[in-house]
């Protein structure tokens, strides 16, 4: 029963489950069947909408017009001031018809713009889809997501613009096309309008230029992958600037070409083993009457760079910052032999930016470049080390903005090496020993900057140099002095510095504002302006840099009454200098970075090529001197001035001060200095200097006038300053004194006492400096008429107290009051003595044995410890003179009588 009951039971439970598992399968089903329904729905709601958009999208669609396709539009440059400068378009190109492409260069197009092309009516899902894994696999610009047809339709009717409407247009567009034209006419549109760089259009042109080949069948594999891989990026890709980017870009397409199945693996690898180098002829400079084509090189540049377009053939309405007063000067500067000399490959570059702004305002492509179109450009391609011209980008501009070091900063210019143990040299030898930062940047000492970068480290003086568009991938102790690897250009050293001069803001450098299409859309070009450094750095680098040009190793480039800073550079071959037969100091470039409020000018002057005369001698490597002095005397009218932040503190520091102390009430004028902190670093400790006596007046004369009843005093003095005054002190013959004041060098006492000796002390005084005095002495003739002096035995001018050891001390209270002397026990009797004050009240005397004659008279005005040595005039009467001392300010003094016996 057992069993049994078991088996029922089981059975229910069995057939209860299958039950359960029924409903639930049934659910399930019903669940999906609501899922799929949801999303065909969604699908057709999609569909519908998207075939709207389309429609939408495609209603402004310009029309296909085929004058557009066999007549390409000239473009129109226009100036800052929207003239009109130059027409591009027009120029003769060698067209192809299809019949000449051979296999091998339509095999490397297909490859790699649209393998699908025989395939596909103008759009290709398929190679849409693949294009996105291959980007994906391979990496970015493995292949392209448009196909051919609409690559000529975007070049020909379209704004570049990514945005739905336009892409919605081109596929349309490109349908349209396939319809009314053949796949080989199609090709053969786009192989004649692709742009090539160098203002070369077409892929028979370009083959010509880069190959010397004139027929298309004679082109290689590796050739025709070269031209394949160019249209992608022409600038980039260029074999003659970017050989190493341009084999990159040529081993990708014939990797393309193997997997696509038109060349084999073997044949692949071979072609990849061919230098580019070996496969290009010599570089061409086609004729042409293009105006400024140094600066319309620049504007072709960044408008395909930036917008992907073709200026000769687009109709574009292209406007510039083109200032064409200081391109017209800029080349007149170049194309004059008034700095250059006649040398062998004598080159020169210059780029003038707005300060402000970053537009490039002029370029200065080269000498003699009159009959050239798009010649090598000196102006915007690297061209040489900069030389010490780096310092403020690599060393100091670091030092402030990281160290926040003062100006005032000392840096020890001594014997030192690089990390490595080389010894580092200064230009010209020689060490200077502690000097301020100031000193070191304006004189350019190597060692100091060298010592100035360890100390910021090289990852962030690369930081700091990358963000003024250096482009440095790295940094050793060498680039510190302007020993880079990567040569530099004008146009890029004038971006920097630019940063300097605008309180710490850079823009990239540009040419063009905005490119108007045919169809009236605009593209705007300028680059965002964007903070770098602090305004502090800016200001602080800028004051140092003013001191290059006023005082420094720029000062041939100073112009009176213009704000300029700047710094200069030069190079040397080192053992480089070996191969042609040079020495390692011979100079093969020169440099000058200068920077007003308005402009900035990058200035090199060098050779176009290596050899054993392409060294610059002493006057040629002042050339950029020269020219930027004429250049900023032409185009800038001195408006503006670098403004002072308040992050900045301007402080009189003493010099040679270590740390820099604050100059103190009496640190004399030449020995101060002044220097800028950042706020909140500035030093607070005083210098503690004494006052500096000032040199005593000279030729003092004090004569009586009978006739005019007045004593004249005169006196001279050399040392005269607008703040100088001279102090007249006048006792008479009570022992009274009264002081003038006066800026003249004569006095005159009117009425004087007849019988009455008058003693006439004269100080010079600065502020709180202050001269020994100059005195005279003068009698007047006559009895007085009241109050007549008693008569006085010798010696007794003075009255006081004498001491065996000559120590008295006495208060002078105007009524002829002193110190009296004795030495040895004797009394010292005479007229107008010698007069000795001392701090201390010591004073000795010494009978001189002269009759008649006034002596010297020694003292301290302000009761400070010294001497001082007056020569007094001898009385009118020849009688002696009534002994006198200036008072001593505080009134307390020491004196002596040792004078001549009557």
């Amino acid at each position: 029963m057992s069993g049994e009951y078991r088996s029922r039971v089981e059975r229910k439970q069995a057939a209860k489950q299958t039950k359960q598992k029924k409903a639930k399968t049934k659910k399930g089903t019903a669940w999906l069947k609501t899922v799929a329904i949801a999303i065909l729905f969604i699908i057709a709601i999609v569909a519908v909408g998207g075939v709207a958009a389309f429609a939408y999208f495609v209603k402004d669609a310009p029309p296909l017009d085929e004058a557009k396709i066999k007549d390409p539009l000239s473009s129109i440059v226009y100036d800052m001031n929207g003239k009109k400068v130059a027409e591009l378009g027009g120029y003769k190109r060698t067209y192809i018809s299809y019949k000449d492409v051979p296999k091998v260069l339509e095999d490397a197009v297909l490859a790699t713009e649209d393998a699908r092309f025989y395939e596909h009516h103008g759009i290709d899902v398929v190679r849409l889809a693949g294009a996105v894994v291959a980007n994906i696999k391979e990496g970015f610009g493995a292949e392209g997501g448009s196909t051919i047809t609409q690559q000529v339709v975007k070049m020909t009717f379209l704004s570049r613009e990514k945005t739905l409407k336009r892409k919605a247009q081109e596929a349309w567009l490109a349908l349209q096309l396939e319809q009314k034209y053949s796949k080989h006419e199609i090709l053969e549109m786009y192989l004649n309008k692709i742009y090539y760089s160098d203002g070369i259009y077409g892929v028979a042109r370009a083959a010509e230029y880069y190959f010397g080949k004139t027929n298309l069948k004679e082109l290689t594999l590796p050739e025709a992958a070269l031209l394949a891989g160019m249209p992608q990026s022409p600038n980039r890709y260029n074999p003659y600037d970017h050989p190493e980017a341009a084999k990159k870009r040529r081993d990708t397409v014939l990797s393309l070409m193997a997997k696509h199945g038109f060349i084999s693996e073997e044949e692949a690898e071979k072609a990849k083993q061919v230098p580019i180098q070996s496969m290009l002829a010599e570089r061409k400079k086609p004729q042409s009457s293009v105006p400024y084509d140094a600066f319309i090189d620049e504007v072709i540049k960044e408008v395909t760079d930036k917008a992907n377009v073709n200026v000769f053939e687009d109709g574009l309405k292209i406007y510039t910052t083109l200032d064409q007063d200081a391109q017209a000067y800029v080349e007149k500067l170049l194309n004059s032999d008034k700095y250059f000399t006649n040398k062998k490959d004598l080159q020169s570059g210059i780029a003038v930016v707005d300060t402000k702004t970053g537009a490039i305002r002029a370029l200065g492509g080269g000498r003699n470049h009159d009959h050239v179109e798009f010649g090598f450009n000196y102006a915007i391609k690297p061209v040489g080390q900069p030389g010490s011209a780096i310092k403020p980008i690599l060393d100091y501009g670091p030092a402030i903005e990281y160290l926040k070091w003062s100006t005032a900063h000392i840096l020890v210019d001594e014997p030192y090496t690089y990390s490595d143990g080389t010894p580092i040299r200064n230009a010209g030898g020689g060490y200077m020993g502690p000097i301020t930062l100031r000193t070191a940047l304006a004189k350019s000492r190597n060692i100091p900057a060298l010592k100035t970068f360890q100390a910021v480290g090289k990852e962030r003086a690369m930081e700091f140099a990358n963000r003024l568009g250096m482009g440095f991938s790295e940094v050793y102790e060498p680039y510190a002095i302007g020993g880079v690897s990567n040569y530099v250009s004008p146009l890029q050293m004038a971006g920097a510095y630019t940063a300097f001069g605008n309180n710490g803001i850079y823009t990239k450098p540009y040419a063009v504002t905005k490119i108007v299409f045919p169809d009236g859309t605009e593209m705007d070009l300028q680059p965002k302006p964007k903070r770098v450094m602090h305004d502090y750095t800016a200001y602080m680098i800028t004051d140092v840099l003013k001191t290059v040009i006023r005082s420094g190793t720029g000062v041939l480039a100073n112009v009176p009454g213009l704000e300029l800073a700047g710094k200069t550079g030069t190079t040397n071959y080192g053992e480089d200098g070996a191969k042609f037969g040079l020495q390692r100091d011979d100079v093969p470039d020169s440099w000058i970075v200068g920077y007003t409020p308005n402009y900035t000018a990058a200035i090199w002057v060098g050779f176009s090529k290596r050899s054993s005369t392409a060294k610059l001698s002493i006057e040629e490597q002042k050339i950029p001197k020269y020219l930027l002095k004429n250049l900023m005397s032409h185009i800038d009218d001195g408006s503006g001035s670098f403004k002072q932040p308040e992050s900045v503190v301007k402080l009189p520091i003493k010099k040679g001060t270590n740390p820099p102390k604050l100059a103190g009430k009496y640190t004399p004028e030449s020995e101060i200095t002044y220097e800028l902190f950042v706020r909140g670093t500035e030093p607070t400790e005083t210098a503690n200097d004494v006052p500096e006596e000032l040199p005593a007046v000279k030729g003092l004369t004090a004569v009586y006038d009978q006739a005019a009843n007045a004593i004249s005093v005169s006196w001279s003095y050399d040392e005269q300053t607008d703040e100088t005054i001279f102090e007249v002190r006048v006792k008479d013959g009570q022992g009274q004194t009264n002081t003038i004041t006066t800026k003249d060098r004569s006095i005159t006492i009117s009425n004087p006492t007849p019988g009455w000796t008058y003693t006439i002390a004269v100080y010079a005084k600065d502020g709180e400096r202050m001269s020994k005095p100059a005195i005279a002495s003068v009698h007047v003739p006559g009895e007085p008429d009241n109050n007549p002096v008693p008569p006085q035995s010798p010696g007794d001018a003075d009255q006081g107290n004498g001491a065996p050891n000559g120590n008295n001390n006495g208060q002078d209270n105007g009524n002829g009051q002193g110190n009296g002397d004795q030495t040895n026990g004797n009394e010292n009797q005479g007229g107008q003595g010698n007069t000795g004050g001392q701090n201390g009240g010591n004073s000795n005397g010494q009978d001189d044995g002269n009759h008649g004659e006034t002596g010297t008279d020694n003292g301290q005005p302000n009761g400070n410890n010294g001497q001082t040595n007056g020569t007094t005039g001898s009385t009118s009467s020849g009688r002696p003179a009534t002994p006198a001392s200036p008072p001593v300010k505080n009134g307390n003094g020491a004196g002596a009588n040792a004078g001549s016996r009557q």
